[in-house]
């Protein structure tokens, strides 16, 4: 058979299974990487999927893509042998349940050859906010075309909302609160952090990360804000940490490590003073970083003094940057 007749045949097959030939190969990461001139709604249209969903897919908090920026999106997978349902699942960021819905599958068995159409996991949003799991963190991080320089981070503790006002469920709710705070009250443009994590180990993404945070240090000040913050990711957790108040549960715990971890891996950054800041550091009315030098100043607990530890560089430098650095191995390890 010549080349053009394979051509014929093969674009019949695809037709008569309705694919668009963007969806009829493997594709190991299931991964659409923006180009020069690409929209939602071209992407949408080749991978057979809406707006919406894509922007479900991928936590996207607007329509504004990035060239180089990096997609889930559907695809169609043939089968081969030792594939497994879970294992493709684990793969294409997705689930056995929603692999089985797709397909219409009422039994886990798999056949070399069959075709599946993978449909990658819709993330959890409303509005700007994404709420998700560390490890859907990760995923989303990893994605992320960030187009301004990142240095260091900074952490916080809320205070308020504290864990009395956490049921469990009220993540979005807590979110703009905090946030109708900051543009309300203290008439920044959105709400200042990037990261909030919670009790449950969840973490919601909040301002956009191409946009600094707003408001943290230089209160009085304003003018030396945006130089300071200009290269900074806010990260507020959840709850008052200073000693006698809330007790962090392992959940949290774990996800400020990984999440710590995540953003050293993500912007190239070593654990130290000058990479990983407390709040505490600062004199939040004239933006001086005062370090462990805060008699005088104007100076928050911030992230807490019982924040691994406490929240002095010696705290850090004991009790968490070894945490963070034995996590940044431990997730290399894994990629």
């Amino acid at each position: 058979m010549n080349k053009k007749a394979v051509f014929i045949l093969s674009l019949f097959l695809m037709l008569s299974l309705n694919i668009s030939p963007a969806l009829a190969a493997n594709n190991p990461r299931n991964t659409y990487e923006v180009k020069s001139g690409d929209t939602l709604w071209k992407i949408a249209k080749t991978y057979v999927t809406t707006v919406n969903d894509l922007k479900l897919f991928n936590g996207l908090q607007s329509e504004v893509l990035l060239v180089g920026q990096k997609l889930r999106v559907p695809i169609i997978y043939q089968v081969v042998a030792g594939d497994t349902l879970w294992k493709l699942s684990q793969a294409f960021n997705s689930s056995v349940a929603l692999i089985k819905s797709a397909n219409g599958l009422t039994t886990d068995i798999l056949f070399v050859g069959q075709k599946l159409k993978i449909i990658p996991t819709k993330l959890t949003m409303n509005g700007q906010f994404i709420l998700m799991t560390r490890e859907q963190f990760r995923d989303w991080l990893f994605n992320q075309k960030i187009t301004r320089r990142i240095t260091w981070f900074q952490e916080h503790h809320t205070w308020w909302p504290s864990y009395k006002d956490y049921n469990g469920s009220n993540h979005f709710s807590l979110m703009y609160q905090m946030k109708d705070l900051h543009v309300k009250q203290m008439g920044w443009s959105d709400i200042s952090q990037q990261l909030t994590t919670f009790p449950d180990g969840k973490v919601v993404v909040g301002r956009p990360f191409n946009t600094p945070p707003q408001g943290s240090y230089g209160l009085i000040n304003k003018s030396v804000t945006p130089a300071i913050e200009a290269n900074a990711v806010a990260i507020e957790n959840l709850g008052n940490f200073d000693i006698g108040n809330d007790q962090m549960t392992p959940e949290q715990r774990e996800t400020i490590i990984t999440i710590a971890a995540l953003l050293c891996i993500k912007f190239g950054l070593t654990p130290s003073i000058d990479s990983i800041q407390y709040h505490h550091w600062w004199d939040m009315n004239t933006g001086e970083r005062v370090l462990d030098n805060s008699k005088g100043h104007a100076v928050k607990t911030c992230p807490g003094t019982g924040f691994f530890g406490g929240n002095s560089t010696t705290d850090a430098k004991n009790d968490f940057y070894p945490l963070v650095r034995n996590k940044i191995q431990e997730i290399l390890a894994t990629m």
